[in-house]
């Protein structure tokens, strides 16, 4: 247990972590054994300080980790990572911290934490996340070729207890401009600075000589990727600048340096030892801090906080200009502003960007449209269960074969990557699988089947755009029937009718005479894992048949056709034929890259790793007695479709 003296410990996220990493935080004066618990070397550490003095109490010293959250904790916004440390704050060279001591001992020999650091390591340089994740991504970097000078904030206690001053940040610019005689300096001002919280040591009386300042807020990734030399004091970006293959020149005594990595201008004679890049991060991201996972209440591995502030970062930076969607349907409305960061408007708006439903034909070419994700909820959407993800599509949409969509780009994309990149979309698929998981996760268990294998036939919504735009000489339930039967005279063919339709929600029941098994209300996992094949116009349960290698037979263009994965009777775009991706490719781009996700449950976009957990095992968001009203009356109209969707 330790006690805390300062309000800053009332948050409940930084207790909680604390508890789940074996700390109870408590308010207080220490009793016999217990620690004080001090916030760095912040203004209120002195009266822990003092406290712990008088008690003769040892102190624990508490810090956000180095990945924290989207924007600097003087937003409130809370954090998703601590260090704990019994020693001594990590920052604070004056005295070996447990960082410190575990970078000089540990034997880094376990296998296991070398893989898992490395894929860490991978990942994180991929996402270009930082420790304040809020980057903008669209911004263009400044061409390539100059010396990168990071500030920090003045007063900052890792310059003090790092053995730098002011005076430091005045020697250091001097010699980069000695060393790199005729180069350009990049300024890099820190995010703190940009958002008017604390001053820096750099302004704009220090922009001359060749020297400029660089304030807008770049993701490092983007920074480092065009610098030939960093010089810094302890910021963070100098660990960041190792983690993407620099050494930087450190003029403070940060916890990554004199380990042999960095070009190091104040040596620790205590520091000797010569570490790897992945046994440096193996000591100060997997093993020492403490990473919290919002989304399912537990301690976590630092990549899935990559995961998270990734998700997070992606939503700002689209939500940010805002939205203007005067033409969404009510019912939308409500769950659509919490998943846009409420940046959304349902007015005209010539000042943000426009955004409509689907694709329908009539809209604004410039608009952005908005559609369903893959794994949408535990509930149809025509049900009025609000989705766990959407996708926004700045060319087309998913479901249009006959224009390019950003989800054919992605795929192109992913089927460049290297198969190590596409470990994390492997085991999201594992993960789907394991849980079952579908887009609606609804049905029950299937009725009799016959023995041994079964093609199975899916049928879809009459109105259905993918339909209407991916369809040509199979373009309705019946003739696919019939097209299925034709090609499959000594199979036995279930049929699955699309659950909107048994709902009476949407228009597309037929008599399917040509099927041996109708399949009501059933569970598409529970058949697909009995089916031989699938045949399918453009429904999404073909994908999911992908996902669980059973071979798909398509008589339309829908999005996972043409790219060799599948056997197609339909016409694809030629387009596709230009890559040829892997399942796992595939999968990168459909559930990873493609669309957002948002957890109702902590009110936050998050990775789809958090929504298959979400899926799996709840809570589900509930619907309230208004929206079971008015599902039912939509219902009565399912004819009138267009009304309502």
């Amino acid at each position: 247990m330790a006690r805390f003296v300062s309000g800053g410990f009332l948050s409940s996220r930084i207790r909680r972590i604390a508890w789940l990493a074996g700390v109870d935080l408590r308010p207080g004066l220490p009793r016999r054994g217990e620690a004080v618990a001090a916030w760095g070397h912040a203004g209120t550490a002195a009266r822990a300080e003092a406290v712990a003095a008088r008690f003769r109490a040892p102190i624990l010293r508490v810090e956000d980790g180095f990945l924290r959250s989207l924007h600097p904790g003087r937003t409130r916004e809370p954090t998703l990572s601590l260090t704990l440390d019994r020693s001594a704050a990590y920052f604070d060279s004056r005295t070996p911290s447990e960082l410190e001591t575990l970078l000089a001992t540990h034997p880094f020999d376990d296998g296991d934490l070398i893989g898992r650091t490395r894929h860490l390591m991978e990942e994180w340089a991929r996402s270009g996340v930082t420790k304040y994740a809020a980057t903008r991504a669209d911004l263009v970097p400044p061409d390539p070729g100059y010396v990168l000078v990071v500030d920090q904030t003045r007063g900052d206690a890792s310059i003090r207890l790092g053995g730098a001053s002011d005076a430091t940040f005045r020697e250091m610019l001097l010699i980069a401009r000695e060393e790199n005689p005729g180069a350009r300096i990049l300024i890099k001002t820190h995010p703190e600075t940009q958002a008017g919280h604390r001053a820096g040591h750099y302004g704009e009386a220090d922009a001359v000589f060749g020297a400029e300042l660089e304030t807008r807020p770049l993701p490092p990734k983007a920074l480092l990727a065009g610098a030939v030399k960093v010089y810094t004091v302890s910021s963070q970006m100098g660990f960041e600048a190792i983690l993407h293959g620099h050494r930087p020149v450190t003029f403070g005594q940060p916890f990554y340096a004199g380990w042999g990595l960095d070009d190091d201008r104040m040596p620790l004679d205590r520091r000797h030892r010569k570490l790897t890049r992945t046994q440096l991060f193996a000591g100060a991201m997997t093993l020492y801090p403490k990473w919290y996972d919002p989304h399912r209440d537990r301690l976590c591995d630092p990549v899935d906080v990559v995961r998270i502030l990734e998700a997070r970062a992606r939503a700002w930076r689209e939500d940010r200009a805002g939205w203007a969607a005067p033409g969404m349907r009510l019912w939308k409305r409500a769950p659509l502003r919490r998943f846009l960061s409420g940046q959304v408007r349902y007015t005209e708006d010539a000042t943000r960007r426009a955004l409509v439903w689907g694709a329908p034909a009539d809209e604004d070419e410039a608009a952005t449209r908005l559609e369903d994700g893959f794994l949408r909820s535990r509930g149809l959407g025509a049900d009025l269960v609000p989705p766990l993800s959407l996708v926004l599509d700045g060319r087309g949409m998913y479901f249009d074969p006959t224009r390019p969509s950003d989800l054919e780009e992605k795929i192109i994309a992913a089927s460049q990557l290297d198969p190590r990149a596409l470990s994390r979309a492997r085991a999201l698929r594992q993960a789907i699988v394991a849980a079952g998981l579908s887009k609606y996760n609804v049905g029950d268990v299937p009725p009799d089947l016959p023995e041994g294998r079964f093609v199975l036939v899916p049928g879809q919504v009459t109105d259905d755009a993918s339909i209407r735009l991916g369809t040509s000489e199979v373009a309705d339930n019946a003739t696919l029937l019939r097209a299925a039967r034709a090609a499959n005279l000594d199979a036995c063919i279930v049929y699955k009718p699309h659950p909107d339709v048994e709902a009476g929600l949407r228009d597309g029941e037929i008599d399917a005479a040509e099927a041996d098994v109708i399949a009501r209300a059933a569970d598409p996992v529970a058949l697909i894992a009995r089916a031989a094949s699938v045949w399918t116009m453009t429904s999404l349960l073909g994908f999911e048949a992908l996902l669980r290698d059973v071979p798909v037979t398509t008589l339309g263009a829908p999005f996972y056709a043409g790219w060799g994965l599948t056997t197609d009777l339909g016409r694809t775009p030629a387009r596709r034929r230009a890559a040829r991706p892997s399942l796992d490719a595939l999968v990168q781009a459909v559930l990873i890259d493609y669309p957002r996700y948002f957890d109702p449950v902590t009110g936050t976009a998050a990775p789809p790793e958090a929504i298959v957990h979400r899926l799996a095992y709840g809570p589900d968001p509930r619907r309230g007695p208004g929206n079971r009203l008015l599902a039912k009356a939509q219902g009565a109209l399912a004819s009138y479709a267009h009304l309502w969707r």
